[in-house]
């Protein structure tokens, strides 16, 4: 079916059929990349602005990267350089960089549906880079492509989330992806910071860290999200590593050929140790490479390009 959405808001409201699209489009794009000439003509002429409201290393710098290898224009935009340091609102800062002939927005927000707020005023598309502790849909569609990669069809596979899961974007999104495509989902940590409620999302729940792994294929370590708490949700940064971090132990606890991920950016030494962070397992460097593509899909699609049009953009 042909692609027709101009806003990449949430997972929650994509179809299957939608996830397979932008996936198959980024495998495309990434055969692209591993070229000697990394770049296509495909935006040319085009101006992408990243307008990150919050911090960001990796979701910002393959934002730009990939607008750049479809040969778009890029103008990235902080907190601190923006005027919203003088009061100004999100609704006038988004309409004049619109009226600056920007033709697409790439939004981080502190404020769970701003991307979705600045889609009902704007006529250009937005993309959403995380908004609050809403969604963080592009973190998600990588994570499921890499996850796709080395397992392939995720049905029936048990993927566990291990962490702040209450305060977690990345999470939301990867739960409504992996739904969709079939995995069964087990959330683990702290019961303050994985309240029962998630069970609402056809997901397991556990506080038991030696049954949440139990076998799993994938495990994804998310940080505490210290900036969007306003209360401790556990005593010490030492006791949640002691009941939860992933150590050498626990990770014989999952299946023999489990792969282990983490968004970024890592706390090592916290939610996990540096040699499973960096040992064979680990497919963590490899997420960072697939949001390259990914991005690049997401735009490419927003623009209007279709899935079956990649091989012949360049």
């Amino acid at each position: 079916m042909p692609w027709t959405r101009r806003h990449l808001l949430t997972i929650e409201e994509l179809s299957l059929a939608e996830i397979d699209q932008i996936h198959a489009t980024a495998a495309a794009f990434k055969k692209i990349l591993g070229r000697n000439v990394k770049k296509v003509p495909a935006l040319r002429g085009k101006t992408i602005v990243n307008l990150f409201l919050e911090p960001s290393t990796r979701t910002r710098m393959a934002f730009d990267m990939a607008a750049k290898r479809l040969s778009a224009d890029v103008i990235s935009l902080d907190g601190a350089s923006s005027s919203t340091t003088k009061g100004e609102t999100l609704r006038d800062t988004a309409q004049n960089i619109q009226a600056l002939n920007a033709d697409l927005i790439v939004l981080r927000h502190a404020a769970s549906g701003s991307p979705l707020y600045l889609s009902r005023i704007l006529n250009i598309p937005v993309v959403n880079a995380g908004d609050g502790a809403h969604e963080h849909p592009t973190q998600g569609l990588l994570d499921t492509f890499t996850m796709r990669e080395r397992l392939g069809d995720l049905r029936g596979r048990k993927v566990t989330i291990l962490g702040d899961i209450l305060f977690s974007r990345v999470a939301r999104s990867n739960i409504h992806a992996l739904t969709k495509m079939g995995a069964a989902v087990t959330l683990c940590g702290p019961s303050t910071l994985v309240p029962g409620w998630f069970t609402d999302l056809g997901v397991t729940v556990s506080h038991d860290l030696k049954s949440a792994l139990a076998d799993a294929e994938v495990v994804m370590l998310l940080r505490i999200q210290h900036e969007r708490q306003s209360a401790g949700h556990f005593p010490s940064l030492g006791e949640y590593t002691s009941m939860f971090g992933l150590n050498k132990t626990r990770a014989s606890w999952l299946h023999p050929k489990a792969i282990i991920m983490h968004p970024g950016p890592i706390n090592r030494g916290v939610e996990i140790d540096s040699d499973l962070a960096d040992g064979e397992r680990s497919v963590i460097l490899e997420q960072v490479t697939n949001g390259i593509a990914v991005r690049m899909a997401v735009l490419y699609l927003c623009f209007g390009g279709q899935p079956e049009s990649v091989a012949v953009v360049d």
